[in-house]
């Protein structure tokens, strides 16, 4: 339930309004923009008497919300988010570009790699330290000794680096040494780390779950931003479904409903959508034109040889020529790299 207030109402009405939303033992989200101010209630509202509100002197008009998501949601935040990181920033007019290996997999090769994508235009390096695999065979990654990578890397470039957060005890590493925290697609609804994490202020990169609907995705953010760290970045990556040509299938209808329903910015990841290196530019070409606020794409230096998702991954001049594409789609869209 949001309560809308009129244009210049008195603060004493404000105040009147905020008082019996926490008199009635629920948490007050005040919105104000240039020509709104709005103040939601977040808790259990199935009982609340909107007369109660609405006589008011200063209040324009009660709305009932139907969404479970209260603070992901657009109607409790109207305008769009844009979430800062350094001297950067993800959502607005700038596509936010994450670039980087799977798996951080040596010095050599991640230096390497971030040097390339900063040259091409990328604006965060992305590389995985603890890996979430299949197999209890496959690589792991280089856990700790890969956030030292990392933050080399990241000394080098100026890239601020965006790193997988799998449980709740390496938090306090990541809000050290990480700039972007990803929770992957494995995790979105692990509601212990989602209530962790919503207790940092690091940014928060979001990824939708294998099988989830996008309300499912909304409200894991829902946990992130219940907890109080509003600085969520949603991400589409692919979504199970009975093609077996491709590891998932990118889901673009995703990102315009995103858009409607949340003011969250919300970027793809072509690479695990379909899990094929040469589909990753057509594929970050349409999600661009549908309007994501950026892309995360792999890329490495020897995809044949590399430890982790080495047929998803494209070369650094692969990227390039990629980012020359985009830019021109970009434009078109009244966007800019």
């Amino acid at each position: 339930m949001i309560v809308v207030m009129k244009k210049n109402a008195n603060p004493n009405d404000v105040e009147a309004v905020k008082n019996k939303i926490v008199d009635m033992g629920l948490e007050v989200y005040e919105s104000i923009g240039l020509n709104y101010h709005i103040i939601g209630m977040v808790g259990d509202t199935s009982k609340v008497d909107s007369e109660v509100f609405e006589r008011i002197e200063g209040v324009e008009k009660v709305i009932h919300v139907q969404e479970p998501y209260k603070k992901a949601g657009r109607l409790f935040h109207p305008e769009d988010s844009i979430i800062t990181v350094g001297d950067r920033t993800i959502g607005g007019k700038k596509l936010a570009i994450i670039a980087g290996p799977c798996s951080v997999e040596s010095r050599e090769q991640i230096l390497e790699v971030a040097e390339k994508v900063k040259e091409a235009g990328a604006g965060f390096l992305r590389g995985g330290a603890f890996k979430p695999r299949t197999s209890p065979y496959s690589f792991q990654g280089l856990k700790e000794e890969g956030i030292e990578l990392l933050k080399e890397a990241r000394e080098r470039t100026g890239l601020p680096i965006v790193v997988e957060l799998m449980s709740p005890d390496k938090l306090d590493l990541f809000e050290r040494d990480v700039d972007v925290i990803q929770i992957g697609a494995r995790n979105m609804q692990n509601f212990e780390l989602l209530k962790a994490v919503g207790k940092t202020t690091k940014p928060i990169l979001l990824k939708r779950g294998l099988t989830a609907t996008i309300e499912e995705l909304l409200m894991a953010a829902e946990y992130i931003m219940a907890g109080g760290n509003e600085n969520v970045i949603l991400c589409e990556r692919g979504i199970r479904t009975f093609e077996t040509y491709t590891r998932n299938t990118l889901d673009l209808s995703a990102i315009p409903v995103i858009k409607k329903q949340s003011h969250l910015p919300v970027i793809v990841d072509p690479s695990h959508a379909a899990g094929i290196w040469w589909m990753v530019e057509p594929l970050a070409k349409a999600a661009v034109a549908v309007g994501a606020d950026g892309l995360m794409i792999e890329v490495h230096n020897d995809p044949q040889n590399a430890l982790s998702d080495g047929n998803q991954s494209i070369k650094p001049e692969k990227f390039q020529h990629l980012m020359e594409s985009i830019r021109e789609i970009a434009k078109l869209q009244g966007r800019e790299i």
